[in-house]
């Protein structure tokens, strides 16, 4: 970032005081309370000369109510990557959330979990993603018709594992063509991965769709969507969004409803957690950097957790971009920590 080189050492100073007490109060920051926060010996023309510095730079802006500045998110994002100073969990509350994820029964307890003891420490909402672990090798496919054009996938994957999933098509399927789709997946790509066949197919679909016969295009066109991550409908546990709906930075309903209908239709989270899984480790998100409209003001901090060292799924929280940033990624990183190890022992 090229503001990096630019910025002397006390306007660092001054934008790290300055956001932190926004983040804090919530309030514009006038000169005297930034002089007061930064602990610096500064006129309020010097002070005045910085902060027109950074606004040039598009790191703050003033409210056209306040003489005070707040952080853009520009300048939000510059503080992550150049002037946070995270704060360590303490010792007890590590130990609390190992003793919250030592569970005895099934994985999605854990997530459950997980999901809540994020939201419990931000209080923000938690998200968690349903692991995509190890691999589903298929080992036999079924389509049933259950009219209004929906169809029952069977899958039965690695050794006797069945998975049931009811997908949505564009058209309605005859039991015969769906007989024939399915024998042709089963002849074709027996013992591959689930995933890995859709890729396959999808890219099928958009290289040769005019010169294939209809009999793989039928196939093609089921098996993309059944074979999706998402088409278990089990894609992740989100716990705390209500919480959102008390924080002044999100008191717009019209925003808070856009980002509760992102929730329950799921495809735009679980497009953003993708591109976290693919590149592993630590992700945040400020506004319009998630990439979709419903997120700006928000920000996402992500992470992805592990077993036996293959990423597998990501955790995180949703808040406001005014969100206490020392303290949200320690959370968020030592939960996917721990939440990797306990799926790991169970």
């Amino acid at each position: 970032m090229a503001e990096q080189q630019q910025l002397t050492d006390r306007a660092r100073h001054l934008l790290r005081a300055l956001v932190e007490k926004y983040i804090s109060d919530g309030q514009p920051v006038g000169s005297r309370t930034l002089s007061r926060a930064a602990g610096l010996e500064l006129s309020a023309a010097t002070i005045r000369n910085v902060m027109a510095d950074l606004e040039e730079m598009g790191l703050v802006v003033s409210p056209h109510t306040s003489a005070g500045r707040v952080p853009t998110a520009k300048g939000f994002r510059f503080f992550v990557d150049s002037l946070v100073s995270l704060k360590r969990l303490e010792a007890y509350e590590i130990e609390t959330l190992r003793s919250r994820l030592r569970v005895d029964g099934d994985g999605k307890e854990l997530l459950e979990n997980a999901s809540r003891m994020l939201s419990d420490m931000t209080r923000m909402a938690g998200l968690v993603m349903v692991p995509r672990r190890a691999r589903f090798a298929l080992r036999h496919v079924e389509f049933l018709p259950l009219g209004e054009r929906r169809i029952l996938a069977i899958l039965v994957v690695n050794e006797r594992e069945v998975q049931n999933r009811v997908i949505q098509t564009e058209r309605q399927y005859g039991e015969s063509e769906l007989q024939q789709a399915a024998n042709y997946l089963n002849e074709h790509f027996i013992g591959r991965d689930v995933l890995a066949i859709r890729d396959v197919l999808v890219a099928e679909l958009h290289e040769t769709r005019d010169s294939m016969n209809q009999l793989m295009r039928t196939a093609i066109d089921i098996a993309s969507t059944a074979f999706s991550p998402s088409a278990s409908g089990d894609d992740y546990v989100l716990t705390g969004q209500t919480r959102l709906m008390g924080l002044d930075d999100l008191a717009d309903v019209d925003k808070l409803r856009q980002l509760f209908e992102a929730f329950q239709r799921k495809r735009q989270l679980l497009g953003l957690f993708d591109r976290c899984l693919q590149a592993d480790g630590m992700h945040i998100f400020i506004g319009e950097e998630a990439g979709q409209a419903v997120f700006d003001g928000c920000s996402v901090v992500t992470s992805t957790y592990a077993i036996d060292g293959e990423p597998v799924g990501v955790l995180g929280v949703i808040g406001p971009t005014r969100m206490d940033y020392e303290r949200v990624i320690p959370v968020v990183d030592v939960t996917a920590k721990l939440l990797g190890a306990a799926l790991k022992s169970g």
